[in-house]
């Protein structure tokens, strides 16, 4: 076999995969809204309600993604999300933020963990592009 068709017979697990990150990711944002307010770049406003708006976002674009009728917008809506949310992972980045109230810890990643952040946006962003294409089968 051909990594190219490896890489077909993963798409559609992979697609259950990233739909429970992001539907998990946005569920946390409700559980712990102010960590994630944390890292909000802090020239925007209301850092508590943007935490909760992409909640809603990550929630209803991972159930998007299920869904071979709405699969290819919700790809192209976390394209957009990743863009958007891009500026909190720089300001993560720059400023050496730390994360407390994260299930009663405190999150101090390393230099090294919060710049890599930054270029697995790409990644991320590479992986909902795929699914812009049509699945195997459909």
């Amino acid at each position: 076999m051909t990594a190219s068709t490896h890489l077909i017979r993963l798409k559609r697990p992979l697609l259950y995969v990233m739909a429970s990150i992001y539907i998990i990711a946005g569920i946390t944002h409700f559980i712990i809204p102010g960590a994630f307010a944390q890292i909000v770049p802090p020239q925007l406003p209301y850092p508590v309600a943007l935490a909760y708006l992409s909640g809603v976002a990550e929630i209803a674009l991972g159930v998007g993604l299920l869904h071979p009728r709405t699969r290819k917008l919700a790809a192209w809506g976390i394209i957009a999300m990743l863009i958007a949310i891009f500026p909190a992972n720089i300001y993560m980045a720059v400023s050496d933020v730390t994360v407390t109230g994260v299930f009663g810890r405190t999150l101090d990643p390393s230099p090294a963990v919060r710049w890599g952040r930054l270029p697995f946006q790409g990644v991320l962003i590479v992986w909902a592009w795929w699914y812009t294409r049509p699945m195997p089968g459909e």
